[in-house]
């Protein structure tokens, strides 16, 4: 047996002290984004009727490679960090690899998720410019959840607007979000402009994190010291997620380990960006030979089957437009269980990276996915979540290619949050009753005609 541990964790002196931005290492920039009434780039000041005038400063910087962690949010963030990186000897065994199999595990807060890390510096910066409140929206629940949790702690009102089909699907996520004293709206609804049309035009959509971001910065733009956040695809996220990646690489050097792939679900982003961005770095700056797989699901594939183009962000078409892999802005994704994986389009940095040939991506079947996670659920004691079980298939397929080959190499790969408000999804595939939708092309195409003619 190895001496490596099941479970390593660094002491609170080997806790990063900054974020990464791995924008400033990157061989091209992304490109702008548009303001969608000039088509002209956006400037920082265009965004702070929007965000916190310090998180418009960060989703704009792209030269500051290092940036401070807050001593406040360090404080909050020793609450439950530093997570553990672990070892799956037992998973290792039941494939037979000879590969090596680690996973950095973010569940381990009350959200459930990683969701957290971004949540608690989105709340801080807010609380420090003095806003009254808050809105944002949630797919799964997740993000929704962290962000009641650090609103509570700061003392900011926050109001969730959580995708419909999630809504009904995980009362619980709901009751935990409003223990924290949020108030959650079904989304599309009738309490703003944009959900009112959305419902007009579909009444029996399920809707989408597109639909949910429109209400959510709609209500935010409209009321008197409230401004919106985001838990995924922007810059800024992706730097508060740093941390994830920052830690695993910290603790792999001690270990005397490195990865030769590193995996991780996508859906905007936020953790495949957090994870990946310092072992990005090595393979931008020092070149290093390493495989970065972004895996998503198969009913709403922004990255496999999307187009690189500037669209909007939401369904409403209020946000400013990005470049990025995406499905359309008017597609509405099956309901599936993932919904944190329900969202058209891809972060810009993680567009750019993947359409310059750095990264890969792959895309699973629901009910493929759900064989990973009930596999891993058994060996390893931990229930994953829908979201980051896409990662676990991806990584037990690579592994298994380990064992043809006879590879002996490292994965790591992301273990974003727990399944635990999940179970609906979980009865369903234990029954049998789990299916999969994959969109046709034909599905695609109404949605991809309606992109900006840009």
């Amino acid at each position: 047996m190895s001496k490596i541990p099941y479970r390593f964790y660094l002491s609170e002196e080997q806790m990063p002290k900054q974020w990464y931005n791995l924008r400033a290492d990157m061989p091209e920039q992304p490109d702008p984004m548009l303001n969608p009434a000039t088509l002209k780039p956006i400037e920082e000041k265009d965004l702070y009727p929007i965000f916190c005038k310090e998180l418009a400063h960060q989703e704009m910087d792209f030269e500051t490679a290092y940036i401070d962690i807050p001593e406040e949010i360090q404080e909050m963030y020793r609450i439950y960090r530093p997570s553990p990186l672990i070892r799956a000897y037992n998973l290792e065994k039941e494939l037979d690899t000879p590969a090596k199999i680690y996973y950095k595990f973010e569940g381990n807060n009350t959200s459930g998720s990683h969701k957290l890390n971004s949540a608690i510096a989105q709340a801080y910066y807010a609380k420090k410019q003095g806003l009254t409140s808050l809105t944002t929206e949630t797919g799964a629940g997740q993000w929704g959840t962290a962000l009641s949790e650090a609103c509570a702690y700061f003392g900011i009102p926050l109001t969730v607007y959580m995708v419909k089909c999630s809504y009904e699907q995980k009362p619980y996520r709901k009751a935990v979000m409003q223990t924290f004293d949020a108030n959650v709206v079904p989304s599309p609804s009738n309490t703003t402009e944009v959900g009112r049309k959305i419902l007009s035009e579909n009444p029996e959509t399920t809707g989408s994190l597109g639909c949910a971001i429109s209400e959510a910065v709609e209500k935010a733009t409209t009321t008197e010291g409230c401004r919106y956040v985001l838990g995924s695809v922007l810059n800024q996220v992706l730097l508060h997620q740093s941390i994830i990646g920052l830690e695993a690489k910290t603790a792999m050097e001690l270990l005397g380990e490195y990865p030769d792939t590193v995996i991780g679900c996508a859906g905007g982003g936020s953790n495949l960006g957090g994870l990946i961005a310092p072992f990005m770095r090595d393979k931008l700056v020092d070149k290093k030979n390493i495989r970065f797989i972004a895996v998503e699901p198969a009913s709403c594939p922004s990255l496999t089957r999307g187009k690189y183009a500037y669209d909007f962000c939401d369904t409403g078409r209020v946000t400013p437009m990005a470049r990025m892999y995406t499905l359309g802005c008017g597609f509405i994704p099956s309901a599936n269980h993932a919904g944190g994986l329900r969202y058209h389009g891809m972060s810009p940095i993680l567009s750019k990276l993947y359409h310059d040939g750095y990264m890969e991506a792959v895309a699973y079947e629901q009910t493929k996915v759900f064989e990973a996670a009930k596999l891993f659920a058994k060996v390893e004691t931990i229930l994953p979540a829908p979201e980051s079980s896409h990662a676990i298939r991806c990584a037990i397929d690579e592994a298994l290619k380990c064992k043809e080959t006879g590879e002996e190499k490292t994965i790591l790969f992301g273990l974003t949050g727990t399944g635990y408000f999940d179970m609906t999804a979980y009865s369903a595939f234990n029954e049998g009753k789990m299916t999969d939708y994959i969109p046709t092309d034909e599905d695609l195409q109404k949605a991809f005609d309606m992109l900006p003619k840009i």
